[in-house]
C-alpha cells in the first residue's frame, strides 16, 4: 500500500491546526501540526512533509522569511493559509514562491482542491508507466540553449545546471513552451496552470512571470525569452526544439 502523503500546517492557533489536522486526515492525508517556525525547520530535517500549509502572521516570527527558507533549502509544496487579504501580502507570498494563497476564513472542500491540485503539479510520470518510443524525447524541449524535461519538471540551464523552479513557476515555464511563438491571455495561463479564473486586479501570472524572468534572462528588465504583449499576455519567443539536444 502507498504511504499517506505528508503534509505539514503551521498556525500559531492550536484550534486551526486540530481542525485542519482533522479533516485532512479524513482525506487520506497524514499531517504534523506545528505552531512555530523553528519546529517546522526541525521536522524539514526530520521527516519533511510534501507540502506546507504556512501562516504568516505568526507572533514575534516573519512567515514570509519561513517561506524563503522553505524555498532555498527544500523542494516541497507551500500553500500560504492565513487572515492577511491584502494584495500586496499576495504578491508578495507569490514573489517568495508559494505554489498558492488562500485567505482566512476559508471553505475546507476547496483547499483540499487546491492542496490535491499543487501535489498532482509537483508528481512526474509515475515511475514503469509504459511509454511510447520516443516519448521521452518528445518531453525534452529546448529554447535559447536552455532545456525542459516536462516529464522529470526539471529545467537545466544552458551550461546543464539544474535551476530550481517552483509548481507554478515550473507549469508557467511548460504552458509557455508548448505553445511557442503564441500570445497567451493571463486567463488562459491561469486556467492552465492554476485550473482557475483570474479577477480583474489578480496579479499571480505576472508575479511568476517576473521570477520567471529573473531566472532565464540575462535582463530581466529587458527580456528576449518572454517577451510582454501589451493588453494581450506573453508570449516566448524563441523556437522550440524537441529531443536530446
Amino acid at each position: 500500500m502507498t504511504a499517506p502523503t505528508h503534509l505539514a500546517v503551521l498556525d500559531d492557533e492550536v484550534e486551526i491546526t486540530t481542525l485542519l489536522s482533522g479533516y485532512l486526515h479524513g482525506q487520506g492525508f497524514r499531517v504534523s501540526q506545528l505552531h512555530a517556525g523553528p519546529a517546522l525547520l526541525e521536522l524539514m530535517a526530520s521527516d519533511p512533509p510534501a507540502l506546507v500549509l504556512l501562516d504568516l502572521g505568526l507572533p514575534g516570527e516573519d512567515g514570509f522569511a519561513i517561506a524563503r527558507q522553505l524555498r532555498e533549502h527544500w523542494r516541497c509544496g507551500l500553500v500560504i493559509v492565513t487572515g492577511r487579504g491584502d494584495a500586496v501580502d499576495k504578491v508578495v507570498g507569490l514573489e517568495v514562491g508559494a505554489d498558492d494563497y488562500v485567505t482566512k476564513p476559508f471553505d475546507l472542500r476547496e483547499l483540499v482542491a487546491r492542496i490535491k491540485a499543487v501535489l498532482r503539479r509537483m508528481v512526474p510520470s509515475e515511475p514503469g508507466q509504459a511509454t511510447r518510443p520516443g516519448a521521452e524525447e518528445a518531453n525534452l524541449l529546448h529554447f535559447a540553449r536552455w532545456e525542459l524535461d516536462t516529464s522529470a519538471r526539471r529545467l537545466l540551464d544552458p551550461n546543464r545546471r539544474e535551476v530550481a523552479l517552483t509548481t507554478g513557476e515550473f507549469d508557467l515555464l511548460s504552458t509557455l513552451a508548448t505553445h511557442p511563438g503564441r500570445v497567451l491571455s493571463r486567463d488562459f495561463l491561469l486556467d492552465a496552470t492554476r485550473g482557475r479564473d483570474g479577477g480583474p486586479f489578480d496579479r499571480t501570472i505576472d508575479v511568476q512571470i517576473g521570477r520567471l524572468r529573473r531566472k532565464l534572462e540575462d535582463d530581466s528588465n529587458n527580456p528576449q525569452i518572454i517577451k510582454s504583449v501589451r493588453g494581450a499576455g506573453y508570449i516566448l519567443v524563441p523556437r522550440i526544439e524537441s529531443g536530446r539536444a
